[in-house]
């Protein structure tokens, strides 16, 4: 089996170099390590030829704008068998490529969902990598037993490259290529399996503003892929089953978030009180699997987020599905050094 691995990148001086060095030190090395330049106007040029032939890169001159351009333009040099996608800011566990080896062995398997963890840096970091503890060992976890697993993380998934070309390709019309990914392989009736083994260190936004553009790519994303593939919803009873409790739970609780001020302030924090409580709950947890100790924290600048959140999702619901002001434009967080 050949594995190549596909990393697209613009003005990545920062981190790709921490990027291509744990893709180097793979215990099972990679057949072929593409990094695609995607006009690149920082030093990333100069650090990838550093790296000599030890890996191929792809020089895009004018930058596309979005990172689905540059993962389509950079596929078709791939002739592996298998493709892992990640992104320039993200460094893979060492056993990531030997892992995916061993999973592809089962020919039913189409493609692999990882586990993402979120590098350590602030209040904010601390509170993503909470938000990834809760939700890739509960909530998809119980999605992959069900059968409908929701997302492939962009920066921790493998593909066969075959199958993909054939059937999945890139249509650029979303904000979340990863997520439509998915919903299209679930579409075609093809097997993804998610391993927690296969485990990739992301750089999370790591100011408020950059936060907010994060979770409106997001959730902006997320509602332009349910418009497109809402037919998947009438067909498989499980997608109906899961995008109703996401998408369902998400509105009920947006709106009494932000309504409950102004109905009653008490009933109000009573509510907030016992959803503190909750946080709590699942902090512990998160501090007992991921083992870092801020996590017991979390909950209390949580709290900020879960607002924040609440008026996005509501925002990006409107302006995607009412008002259909469809935004494609794609949002780059800035780097701290790897």
């Amino acid at each position: 089996m050949r594995i190549s691995i596909l990393i697209p990148a613009h003005n990545e001086e920062r981190s790709i170099t921490a990027c291509v060095l744990s893709c180097l030190k793979q215990t099972r090395k990679p057949d072929e390590i593409l990094v695609v330049n995607d006009g690149s106007t920082d030093r990333t040029g100069e650090i990838l030829k550093s790296f000599g032939d030890k890996i191929r890169v792809l020089t895009i001159p004018i930058a596309t704008g979005n990172k689905s351009h540059a993962q389509e333009y950079g596929l078709k040099f791939i002739t592996s068998d298998v493709f892992i996608a990640t992104d320039g800011d993200t460094i893979l566990d060492p056993r990531f490529v030997e892992y995916v080896e061993e999973d592809f062995r089962d020919k039913r398997v189409m493609a692999i969902g990882g586990y993402v963890r979120s590098m350590k840096y602030n209040w904010l970091t601390a509170c993503r990598a909470f938000e990834y503890a809760v939700g890739q060992n509960l909530h998809k976890l119980a999605q992959s037993y069900i059968g409908f697993l929701f997302v492939i993380p962009g920066v921790a998934g493998a593909f066969r490259t075959k199958e993909f070309l054939k059937y999945i390709a890139f249509d650029h019309d979303t904000l979340t290529e990863d997520l439509d990914f998915t919903y299209r392989l679930h579409k075609l009736g093809m097997k993804i399996f998610y391993d927690r083994r296969i485990v990739a260190f992301t750089q999370d936004p790591v100011t408020l503003g950059a936060y907010v553009n994060q979770v409106r790519r997001w959730f902006g994303g997320g509602w332009q892929c349910l418009i497109k593939h809402w037919d998947i919803a009438i067909r498989e009873p499980k997608a109906a089953a899961e995008l109703t409790l996401l998408y369902s739970e998400g509105i009920i609780f947006s709106v009494l978030l932000i309504m409950l001020p102004l109905l009653s302030l008490r009933f109000f924090a009573t509510f907030i009180l016992s959803y503190f409580i909750v946080a709590m709950g699942f902090a512990i947890f998160a501090f007992w699997h991921e083992r870092r100790w801020e996590m017991l924290i979390v909950p209390i600048p949580f709290l900020l987020l879960v607002f924040i959140n609440a008026y996005v999702f509501l925002e990006q619901m409107v302006k995607e599905v009412v008002l259909r002001k469809k935004n494609l434009n794609w949002f780059k967080p800035e780097r701290v050094n790897i």
